[in-house]
């Protein structure tokens, strides 16, 4: 055997060697996120599951009567018979939060882009944005109801104040936080502002954006909530808030429950839905959204 077919054979081994650890941790890796990908979904599940059974577990074992702490089961039968009188008021709420977040929107990303455009503009408005977010809506409400007659509009300004400064905030930030290569290379080729705006920063700015509207869906709720509960029914269709507070003064504690299962689920859905918006429009280009390998 000469020393060609030695080395020959040598090389062959190692790269089977080689091969057969690159397969071996390939194939860990992919068991790996098989794993994490049922665990995403399955963890929360066992959670849950073993909430509600203690819960159930507290109530029977001790036997706590509805009016203090109803079990899960008396609170989905409430859910089902008291569903067409909760369905109501939580249209109304969710019409307040999709309202007062939608015009957070706009107005967010319309003075964001003032505030880029004019630095004058923005050190003269941003301090105000600020004191409007670090007050509590719980001591403004009162004074808006006072001045503004129309309920409804009442509880859109509420849920607006709660919502308006993360898309702000996130806007601008992603609006000056463009890559100054990118922007030197459009002075270069003699873009104007609006230009440089149009096909430079907003796209930049999107993704900071998009992770301010996911943290003003939640708020814009807890504001119409917020809002519910100062205002009261005043005559109109009232909201789940109200129905929490009615309920509470009937001793109504497994519909309290239901409305309180309710608004969370809203939440939850208001905060999928926006974060499978964001996926959608991140999901081929940015960094943030991209599937790896590794």
């Amino acid at each position: 055997m000469t020393n060609t077919d030695t080395s020959s054979r040598i090389s062959e081994s190692s790269s089977m060697v080689a091969r057969g650890v690159i397969d071996k941790d390939e194939l860990n890796k992919r068991r790996r996120k098989k794993m994490e990908k049922i665990g995403k979904w399955l963890m929360p599940l066992i959670i849950f599951a073993i909430t509600v059974f203690l819960w159930n577990y507290i109530v029977k074992s001790n036997d706590i009567p509805h009016y203090i702490l109803p079990s899960p089961g008396l609170v989905l039968v409430t859910l089902w018979t008291d569903f067409s009188l909760l369905i109501g008021a939580l249209g109304v709420t969710v019409q307040t939060t999709l309202l007062a977040l939608l015009i957070a929107v706009i107005g967010g990303v319309g003075l964001a882009i003032l505030f880029t455009q004019s630095k004058f503009v923005e050190i003269s408005f941003f301090p105000y944005a600020v004191i409007l977010q670090v007050t509590p809506i719980i001591s403004i409400a009162p004074l808006i109801f006072i001045y503004v007659d129309n309920r409804f509009v009442g509880l859109l300004i509420c849920a607006w104040v709660v919502a308006f400064f993360p898309v702000l905030s996130n806007t601008t930030l992603g609006l000056n936080s463009v890559d100054h290569n990118l922007r030197n290379l459009f002075n270069i080729y003699g873009a104007n502002r609006w230009q440089k705006l149009l096909h430079l920063q907003l796209p930049s700015a999107l993704p900071y954006f998009l992770g301010g509207l996911r943290i003003a869906g939640g708020l814009a709720l807890i504001g119409a909530v917020v809002a519910e509960y100062v205002a009261g029914s005043g005559g109109s269709k009232p909201g789940l808030a109200y129905a929490i507070i009615e309920a509470g003064y009937r001793l109504n504690i497994p519909r309290m429950f239901a409305a309180l299962i309710l608004i969370a689920g809203t939440g939850v859905v208001i905060f999928a839905a926006l974060s499978f918006l964001s996926h959608a429009l991140l999901h081929k280009w940015h960094e943030s959204a991209l599937s790896r390998e590794n």
